[in-house]
């Protein structure tokens, strides 16, 4: 629970939570508590046999008083639905003047199919209100839903049930975003030009992480990263016991190599043997600093923490966890 509070502490999380939370309340304010009452609906609104009705009422208001703009007004109220009831009226007139009709029908539906306004001005149907509205309900639904799925999806590894554990992967990110980077300036050194944390935990048997390294211009420099480099044992999942720290650099010829070793892979002589071709050998103890170096760059990986895994393999011989954090430099080259 305490874990929920913090990241719904986060301000992202809480504009987003409270966005939501204004969403839902305020339709349950608008479609239940106080919902909209309609009063004087124009004809536009009714329903399509209360229209019929009311164009009917015009028809004969019109056979009486004979005013043009009134009827011109009074079909126009309609908007778009007016052709269609006033086609329904002209196929069954019923007990109503046909010749009525037609005169009303000629003076609101001219040649063209444009209605004149009373005033003169010639104008095309608009689109009916209806329209707007349920265009504006849907947007809305569109934008709770993909509010909603992303929210689940963020929150989805936090609110897990006890005894649904996240995957590796996500709990090396969370251990990965916990841990706190060395702060190089206040201990006198120079900042790196870039920093990175990664973590392994047992269960991750695709472990791979690389980072691209951009100068503070945003010129390619090169890469880094770390991987599985041997495991030991059978059966899943897989055992790692040691990890290869790898640097490039797009201005040198090689690729520079340290492997981290468990205590157990380092004394034993033949994995020790095996694994020296790949790198320098390196034990992992909390708290080391491994140094790599190229024609231009300099990179420290630092094992920020480490947990080995129990079981029946030898003590020491498989990490249930290891954190590490690449911080690279670049070079000053000195002027010709």
């Amino acid at each position: 629970m305490m874990k929920i509070l913090e990241y719904i502490k986060r301000p992202i999380i809480a504009a987003v939570l409270a966005g939501v939370a204004g969403i839902v309340l305020g339709l349950i304010w608008g479609w239940v508590i106080q919902p909209v009452e309609w009063k004087d609906a124009p004809p536009s609104l009714l329903h399509i046999g209360y229209q019929e009705d009311y164009l009917r009422m015009a028809i004969d208001s019109f056979g009486i008083n004979n005013d043009s703009a009134l009827a011109i007004k009074r079909y126009q109220a309609l908007e778009s639905t007016g052709p269609a009831v006033l086609l329904t009226i002209q196929r069954n007139p019923g007990k109503q003047n046909p010749v009525t009709i037609m005169d009303f029908s000629r003076i609101v539906q001219p040649a063209g199919g444009v209605v004149p306004t009373p005033g003169g001005t010639q104008v095309t149907p608009t689109t009916g209100n209806l329209l707007v509205i349920y265009g504006v309900l849907a947007f809305g639904v569109i934008v709770m839903a993909v509010v909603g799925y992303g929210l689940i999806k963020y929150l989805q590894p936090m609110l897990r049930r006890d005894g649904e554990e996240a995957t590796p992967a996500q709990q090396a990110r969370r251990f990965s975003r916990q841990t706190e980077v060395i702060d190089y300036a206040v201990r006198g050194d120079s900042p790196p030009i870039t920093q990175f944390v990664t973590t392994y935990v047992l269960g991750d048997d695709l472990f791979d992480d690389s980072f691209g390294i951009d100068s503070p211009s945003g010129e390619f420099l090169g890469e880094c990263g770390v991987g599985i480099a041997e495991t030991i044992g059978v059966g899943d999942p897989k055992k790692v016991t040691a990890f290869e720290v790898w640097l490039f650099d797009k201005n040198d010829i090689q690729t520079v190599t340290r492997v981290l070793m468990s205590s157990h892979a380092f004394n034993d002589v033949a994995t020790f043997q095996r694994l020296e071709a790949k790198g320098e050998p390196i034990l992992i103890e909390r708290g080391k600093q491994v140094v790599l170096e190229t024609a231009a760059l300099q990179l420290v990986a630092t094992i920020s923490d480490v947990e080995y895994g129990q079981g029946a393999l030898p003590d020491s011989s498989f990490f249930e966890r290891v954190t590490l954090e690449l911080a690279v430099w670049q070079k000053v080259t000195a002027p010709a």
